[in-house]
């Protein structure tokens, strides 16, 4: 369908009473109050998620805007990530607005409705005090008064010097729109569009080139929140805003059907896609339309694991570095999956493909439900693909890291794809115990499951009378001719094929009932482009395996830098379980149910080697506080032999240099960088062969500040590439004393990575917890290239 008409309809959106905000801005969705949730893992999931957001200080989170706009907080700012301040004040208004929706909860409501005051005071303030740059501007950003009046003027120097500035207010302008959307709070809407406009105003007088330099920093969605703000006004200077936040960097391949993504920061790139899909569907603008859809396309279908996320450290890996999914515990971050969820939603509701649907039931149980912590409700960043490694949680009030935020919504709006509409017909979609009432037909319907727990689900009609057709969805993981579907105890002929949907046209009335049979079957999917690795599936369901709890450093993490990241012990792969399997593609043959235990499974007859005590096979999104196998090694007979002692030595050398570690930075990397409070002049982060590295030219340099652990005994661990060109001779500083002169240029001319260590005098070290290690290029050189940095204990 193409959304040609929006203009049209969103000139009269607010003349009509009888339609929810919601269908409004996104056409052929119910609104969440319509669909509620029964007895199962999401609703589960939904209340915890409740009960843990209430646990949240408002005035906490609002500290950032009032301060910022001049007036006085009335709490403390929670400790957030340097420089992030004021960012998670969005998403949780967001994700109240979502359970008020669905729940009625009026401690959501009164929240909303106190924070969007407090919030409209500081875009008063912000209004009053600063009319040269301020009007309409509701942001949290440390230092908003110098950035933002700078950029103004065309000054990029404090906006490049601060972390990611639109990036942070455009979860304010998410959490404003959603406040109206979901709560129908008019004030979020009119604070919202004055907030566009501010953002407008800004950039103004800026070059296309101007824009395209601002939009190389992470912005988040704004080109979203714009397309939005066109649907929500009908208002042209929306969408050229929209258009104007783009970044043609991305735009432009990926509408050509070019995957340009290796070793791009992924949560910058998806935020991007979804805005570029929301400009397609509501423009009609082709070259829009086709990026959003072939970024999905490429990033499910080749750079996604088998439980749904993707990126490790935060970045698409290329081919050939895609075993650091294995190598390293920062694995696919939630903050990713959140986002792609949304883009397939936008994209199913162009197209209502049951592609999207496969996709979005892989993600919404193996990713998204299992980053919630089931007693606690915790939130995960980080989810390692690596054998027998784990994941850490957030606590309420601590460690406010972006996966916080956006884990706040997604737990608040799992009825939003179990059923759409689209002209006549109602999509059934996901398998979720659940009602819906559709208000338009007049038709009340119920859907009772324990899915995945059995095999079929039942769907009767409570209510009313209507005619239309029933879409259910024939999902990718039911064989060919396996799926069965019952009305009324008589089976309904099904010619359609897997991955679509089968559609029932009737007149519906109260007591109808389908039944759906789901055989569900035991598969493998392999690690994108690292085929030794192979995770088991049990129809849409991750099987893993619990590994034992070897001391999980940091399960429930505290405010600190870096508590996001699983920082326990690395085990040593070769001696994780391994499956040694000729015919591995049968492997259902080798694998049975434990009876009495639903959906829970043990290996009969299968070769394994490094066998855990009890190896038993369980959803991956039940697996809590322990250690794990989401992929496992699989070799035949011939390879693993030769293939494990090379694991083995390679495994070795990587242990002993990570025991030997006492602090790291990847050069070239936002996070790390960021962590390590880098400074620099004429240096420049970027990627080779498939890494990233940092260098400085002529004359100027970098530094980060590094952690001693009040130890000597030291060494400064670089890794360079052996094959640069130019001029390469630059010296080290610890802390302003000179440590070395490295003269790399013409040194190896061998196209590998080299590595060298620099002992570091214990006098440069002695009594200091930090140390800043500098690289400073000599005139007419350059320092570096830098792919890896490490303080090692001799």
């Amino acid at each position: 369908m193409k959304y040609l008409f929006i203009p049209v309809i969103v000139a009269g959106f607010f003349l009509s009473g009888q339609t929810t905000a919601q269908e409004k801005l996104y056409p052929n969705m119910f609104p969440l109050e319509d669909v509620q949730l029964l007895n199962g893992p999401f609703k589960h999931a939904r209340d915890l998620n409740l009960k843990t957001l209430l646990q949240y200080d408002t005035d906490r989170l609002l500290a950032p805007y009032l301060k910022e706009a001049g007036l006085k907080p009335k709490a403390e700012s929670y400790k957030n990530w340097e420089g992030l301040d004021g960012h998670i004040a969005g998403h949780y208004l967001s994700a109240l607005a979502m359970n008020y929706a669905a729940t009625k909860d009026e401690e959501c409501k009164r929240r909303i409705g106190y924070m969007i005051a407090e919030l409209k005071e500081a875009q008063e303030a912000n209004t009053s005090v600063y009319p040269a740059w301020g009007k309409g501007y509701v942001g949290g950003v440390p230092n908003s008064a110098q950035i933002w009046s700078a950029l103004k003027k065309g000054d990029f120097g404090p906006y490049r010097g601060a972390w990611v500035p639109w990036y942070n207010v455009h979860k304010m302008y998410a959490g404003l729109r959603d406040a109206w959307l979901y709560a129908g709070n008019a004030d979020a809407k009119d604070i919202f569009l004055k907030f566009c406009d501010w953002g407008i105003d800004l950039t103004s007088a800026f070059s296309e080139e101007q824009m395209q330099r601002m939009l190389d920093t992470e912005y988040g969605g704004m080109n979203e929140v714009y397309a939005d703000a066109y649907q929500i006004t009908g208002n042209q200077k929306y969408m050229l805003a929209a258009k104007r936040f783009s970044h043609q960097m991305l735009l432009n391949p990926l509408s050509k059907g070019v995957d340009n993504l290796d070793n791009k920061h992924a949560n910058t790139q998806v935020p991007k896609a979804v805005g570029f899909e929301r400009i397609g569907e509501l423009s009609g603008d082709q070259q829009y339309k086709n990026a959003g859809s072939f970024f999905w396309e490429t990033v499910t279908k080749n750079r996604t694991l088998a439980f749904g996320g993707n990126s490790r450290r935060e970045f698409f890996p290329s081919v050939t570095s895609s075993i650091d999914f294995v190598n390293d515990v920062e694995g696919p971050e939630t903050c990713n999956t959140y986002n792609m969820l949304k883009l397939t939603q936008d994209l199913f509701r162009v197209n209502p493909d049951a592609k999207y649907i496969d996709f979005y039931e892989k993600a919404m149980y193996n990713h998204i439900l299992s980053t919630q912590h089931p007693q606690h409700g915790g939130y995960v960043y980080f989810t390692p693909a690596r054998p027998r490694h784990y994941r850490v949680y957030s606590a309420p009030n601590e460690a406010m890291w972006c996966c916080v935020g956006s884990g706040m919504e997604n737990h608040g709006k799992y009825e939003d794809l179990i059923y759409t509409h689209r002209h006549d017909s109602l999509y059934v979609n996901l398998f979720v115990a659940s009602e819906l009432n559709w208000k338009q037909k007049a038709i009340t319907l119920k859907q009772q499951t324990v899915f995945p727990e059995e095999e079929q689900t039942r769907l009767t009609v409570t209510g009313g009378k209507s005619n239309f057709t029933m879409m259910i969805r024939y999902p990718n993981w039911v064989k060919s001719g396996a799926m069965q579907v019952l009305v009324n105890g008589k089976q309904v002929l099904i010619q359609q094929q897997p991955s679509s949907y089968i559609a029932i046209n009737r007149t519906w009335k109260k007591g109808d009932v389908v039944d759906v049979k789901l055989p569900m079957r035991t598969t493998i999917e392999r690690m994108p482009n690292v085929a030794e690795y192979a995770a088991i599936m049990h129809g849409p369901i991750l099987l893993g395996a619990k590994t034992g709890d070897e001391p999980l450093r940091g399960l429930i993490a505290d405010d600190s830098r870096w508590g996001h990241i699983a920082g326990g012990k690395k085990l040593p792969v070769d001696q994780a379980p391994i499956i040694i399997d000729d015919e591995i593609a049968s492997i259902s043959n080798r694998i049975i149910p434990v009876e009495g235990k639903p959906m829970t499974f043990k290996f009969v007859n299968e070769k394994i080697i490094n066998p855990e005590k009890s190896l038993v096979l369980e959803p991956f999104y039940k697996i809590h506080d322990s250690r794990y196998m989401m992929y496992w090694m699989t070799l035949n007979s011939q390879q693993y032999v030769s293939y494990l002692d090379s694991v083995a030595s390679l495994e070795k050398e990587k242990l002993a240099l990570q025991n030997r570690t006492i602090d790291f930075v990847a050069p070239g990397e936002q996070q790390p960088e960021v962590d390590h409070a880098m400074q620099q002049q004429n240096s420049r982060g970027a990627s080779a062969h498939d890494a990233f590295f940092r260098e400085a030219n002529n004359g100027g340099y970098f530094s980060y500040q590094m952690a001693t652990n009040s130890q000597t005994g030291l060494a400064l661990f670089v890794k360079y590439w052996g094959a640069e060109w130019g001029n390469r001779d630059f010296d080290i500083y610890i802390d302003d004393q000179k440590l070395a002169s490295v003269k790399n240029t013409g040194r190896w001319n061998l196209s590998a990575f080299q590595t060298e260590e620099y002992k570091i005098p214990d006098d440069m070290v002695k009594g200091k917890k930090n140390i800043r290690v500098k690289f400073q290029a000599l005139p007419g050189n350059t320092a570096g290239a830098i792919y890896y940095i490490r303080l090692l204990k001799n």
